[in-house]
């Protein structure tokens, strides 16, 4: 081989390199400077509530603060959007719930595909929404509101987060299995939801368990069934939708974090191994199980399967309700 053909060979090898480079100082450098995540519900909700929890003591463990900033309204695509067209350079965070696999059938036109333009870094865990009504309604069992609502012959309202949020959701499950008609009524975000029906000017609300476990267990809400597929550990006396007699409406509510699509592999890898190592303390993990929250261990190329697989079926149900961004 030639002198000028080693040279040039050489050359090249370096050229194809120059673009990793960067890329690997800044997963190894990472993070230098403050994170912002963005959660794209209200303060207070259980999509705020929990990943705040979490990120606590994370920024702690990786040295830098991690700054929780809420953009809310259309459903929490304006929130997710924002991170979508961030810079994938692990230094924006979205922290969302499993709306973020109904949105695309509801919100169409919003700015961002919720696979293409997002990684998955890990889930923060997942928690039954509870079947909450005022105490003074007099509802006593599922059973009793189903019949009520009934009689009311499509007058019973519920309450939401806003349109194809998971709180709406599992309300459509509920309803679609035990055969009733009602009157949606959605909210910019779950404290809202849960004040209206505290009042008793609406019927009931499927409240994130983290939300209302408090107002519960003080007697202001009376909780009627969760919706996951077993009973919650946080409420162990509360059945589920499906042990309440109607099979086909169990709803599973999870919150995990995301970053921009093209962030480096290297960063999401170190954001996930920190994370997972964060939420197994025993400290986290009594601070979640009063919350509610159920572990879910999960790899981050698993939890984007669970986008890919959830978006199809949900979009199924959306087409079946006629579920429309209100």
């Amino acid at each position: 081989m030639t002198l000028a053909r080693r040279q040039f060979l050489s050359l090249a090898a370096g050229a194809a390199a120059l673009p990793v480079l960067p890329r690997l100082a800044m997963a190894q450098e990472w993070p230098s400077k403050n994170i912002r995540a963005i959660v794209p519900f209200s303060a207070g909700s259980a999509t705020d509530i929990i990943p705040r929890t979490v990120f606590n003591q994370l920024s702690i463990d990786l040295g830098q603060p991690i700054i929780v900033e809420n953009r809310t309204g259309a459903g929490g695509t304006l929130g997710a959007a924002t991170v979508a067209r961030a810079e994938p350079d692990g230094y924006t965070l979205l922290a969302i719930s499993s709306a973020h696999t109904i949105i695309p059938s509801v919100y169409p036109n919003a700015g961002y595909d919720a696979v293409q333009d997002f990684a998955g870094v890990i889930p923060l865990g997942n928690l039954p929404n509870v079947l909450v009504v005022a105490p003074a309604a007099g509802f006593k069992t599922v059973k009793d509101l189903v019949a009520a609502a009934k009689a009311k012959n499509g007058t019973i309202t519920y309450a939401s987060a806003g349109a194809g949020t998971a709180t709406h959701f599992s309300a459509e499950r509920l309803r679609l299995a035990a055969g009733f008609e009602g009157s949606h009524i959605p909210f910019r975000g779950g404290p809202e939801a849960v004040t209206e029906v505290m009042t008793g000017r609406v019927d009931f609300y499927f409240a994130p368990m983290a939300l209302v476990l408090p107002l519960i267990k003080d007697g202001k809400l009376q909780a009627l069934a969760v919706s996951s597929p077993s009973r919650a550990s946080a409420l162990p006396d509360v059945p589920t939708t499906l042990e309440a007699g109607f099979p086909n409406s169990d709803y599973l509510f999870w919150v995990a974090v995301f970053v921009p699509a093209k962030t480096p592999p290297a960063v999401i890898a170190k954001l996930h191994q920190q994370t997972e190592k964060t939420l197994a303390t025993p400290s986290m993990r009594e601070k979640l199980a009063k919350l509610g929250v159920e572990p879910m261990a999960m790899t981050s190329s698993e939890l984007d399967a669970l986008v890919k697989a959830e978006i199809p079926i949900n979009a199924a149900i959306v087409k079946a309700v006629n579920i429309k961004a209100g």
